[in-house]
């Protein structure tokens, strides 16, 4: 049966900031064609690894539009810069709050600052409660804090708010894992279509979250790999 469940999960986050749910703008100002192409293409740079080469044409659109602030902020953060955290502050209050919470959510998940990030990844949720993303990462950050309960339903209903996403599944192996539920974490890694790797990190990270002192699952924030975004894909 444990040959079965080489399953792994690389329980993976996506990102918060601060406070603030009011007056917030409801839309955000459409970039221009040109501007748009720009953009479309530093996400394609951005999903395929090229972190540098993204935000160096990032750089020649104007910072007043807050998507050219979403996007460097979350390059960044993957490459684990300081400067992260300020533009993802100054999204609160705009009409990509949410994104802002996201993201320094994120932020303090990498630094293992659960309190924190639970904050502000359940301000993100309130604000955007279908957005997949946040609801994955307020399950790690639950899981982390070892909150089952919790933590299995932002990943359920993350799972059901997006099917073709296997970043959920990927965590509530490691839940079930976790669990000692062999079976049905077996099954999950099946339907979503795991690697023997990844059915491999989930158990590891499992052993991880039993060990005292030992409880923080590893978060998006530092996985260059992840340059799939939570905002285009899975952690941006």
């Amino acid at each position: 049966m444990k040959a079965l469940v080489a399953i792994a999960a690389t329980v993976m986050l996506a990102g918060c900031a601060s406070n603030g749910l009011s007056s917030r703008p409801s839309s955000c100002a459409s970039p221009s064609s040109d501007q748009q192409l720009s953009l479309n293409l530093a996400d394609d740079m951005t999903n395929d690894g090229r972190l540098y080469a993204s935000l160096a044409n990032l750089e020649g659109l104007p910072d007043n539009l807050v998507q050219v602030r979403l996007r460097k902020a979350r390059i960044l953060r993957l490459l684990g810069r300081n400067d992260a955290e300020p533009l993802y502050q100054g999204l609160l209050g705009t009409c990509l709050a949410a994104e802002g919470e996201h993201g320094l959510g994120q932020l303090a998940a990498a630094r293992n600052d659960n309190a924190a990030a639970m904050e502000h990844l359940e301000r993100a949720k309130k604000m955007a409660p279908t957005d997949e993303k946040i609801r994955n990462d307020l399950g790690v950050v639950y899981l982390n804090q070892q909150r089952i309960n919790e933590a299995r339903f932002e990943f359920l209903t993350a799972m059901e708010l997006k099917q073709s996403d296997s970043l959920a599944a990927l965590n509530m192996v490691t839940l079930l894992i976790y669990q000692d539920n062999w079976k049905q974490a077996a099954e999950l890694a099946n339907r979503a279509n795991l690697s023997p790797k990844q059915v491999t990190d989930a158990q590891t990270r499992a052993a991880r979250l039993k060990t005292p002192g030992n409880k923080a699952l590893a978060s998006e924030g530092s996985r260059t790999a992840e340059v799939v975004d939570a905002s285009t894909n899975a952690i941006k």
